[in-house]
């Protein structure tokens, strides 16, 4: 069991090492793509890196790189769901091919950015590059809804068939969320751009390690999700400064942690009473700067994301019965 732990540890550190070069390699080659010309800012809805003249070309090069790599993805998880279906430490040979399938499109689009630069998101609205995350952290909250609870360890009432179907397809969903945003960009080494294909690396590298033990690690599956508090506040600072509304993304995605994730993980009660104790201290003395008539930022997250979890929910729900009236 020693070695097990070890070795599952082992592949997740070389993950992390690995998503750490490669974010590297694309900062160097981003200093090729400063003369490229982009048009002005133009608000919250608008995504500043994309060509301002579009050829087929440039669109095609995104498009079919992304569909290429979504449909290997999901080809190496069913035939892993079909031929294999026992977890193990070490890597079985798909986990492998998958590793090095993505590493080829990584590259692929890198060659694809220097060559073409556009990404998706010349077609394609931002919030849905947005969505697709919010959507993944969501499908957790309720695929792991009864094993760790939904709020305080309070589990939601939703049925065992709508948990079972979260965790069959999961590795669909995750897959599609993780390599639609890693095509949505092009490869730039803006910072926000660095941490977020850091962030996407490591969903890679998730989605390489099916039926291994290293992919239900419980502190490493936490940590991909406590994630996106450090890459929403950062970029939120970069884009609006220490004013704007990096607290709303950093308390807010911090409190789905206290009040849901830190609870999966086997930390004593004590703590757990620490940590939520450390967190209203934060936000208190935050929001005494930015003023309490704000603070209603802190619960804007967490309410859309419970919320997404019932209608989730309802919507699996229905499918499966829609499904099995279709049968009969």
């Amino acid at each position: 069991m020693l070695n097990e732990t070890r070795a599952g540890r082992d592949v997740l550190v070389w993950g992390v090492v690995a998503s750490a070069l490669l974010t590297g390699l694309v900062w160097l080659l981003g200093q090729r793509l400063h003369g490229i010309a982009l048009l002005p800012d133009q608000g919250a809805s608008w995504y500043y890196w994309k060509l301002p003249d579009p050829t087929f070309w440039t669109r095609a090069s995104a498009w079919v790189g992304y569909a290429a790599h979504q449909l290997v993805s999901w080809g190496l998880i069913y035939h892993a769901q079909t031929r294999i279906r026992r977890y193990t430490s070490g890597l079985h040979r798909v986990n492998y091919t998958a590793l090095a399938a993505n590493g080829g499109f990584i590259a692929l689009h890198a060659l694809q950015t220097q060559l073409f630069y556009d990404g998706l998101a010349q077609d394609v609205s931002i919030f849905s590059s947005q969505g697709s995350v919010v959507l993944l952290l969501v499908w957790v909250l309720l695929m792991e809804n009864r094993r760790r609870g939904l709020v305080l360890t309070w589990s939601a009432p939703i049925s065992a068939q709508v948990v079972s179907f979260a965790r069959r397809y999961h590795g669909y969903l995750f897959s599609w969320a993780a390599i639609y945003t890693f095509w949505y960009h092009p490869m730039e080494s803006s910072s926000g751009h660095l941490i977020g294909f850091f962030y996407m690396f490591l969903l890679l590298v998730q989605s390489s390690l099916m039926f291994t033990r290293a992919h239900t690690n419980r502190w490493w599956t936490m940590t991909l999700e406590l994630m996106v508090a450090v890459h929403g506040t950062l970029v939120a600072v970069m884009n609006s400064g220490p004013n704007g509304i990096w607290p709303m993304f950093l308390f807010g995605f911090v409190a789905i942690f206290v009040l849901t994730q830190m609870h999966g993980v086997g930390l004593s009660t004590t703590a757990r009473w620490w940590i939520g104790g450390t967190f209203v201290v934060a936000a208190l003395a935050v929001y005494s700067w930015r003023g309490f008539g704000k603070i209603d930022e802190v619960v804007r997250i967490p309410a859309i994301e419970y919320l997404l979890v019932a209608v989730l929910a309802l919507l699996i729900w229905a499918g499966i019965r829609l499904t099995a009236l279709v049968r009969r």
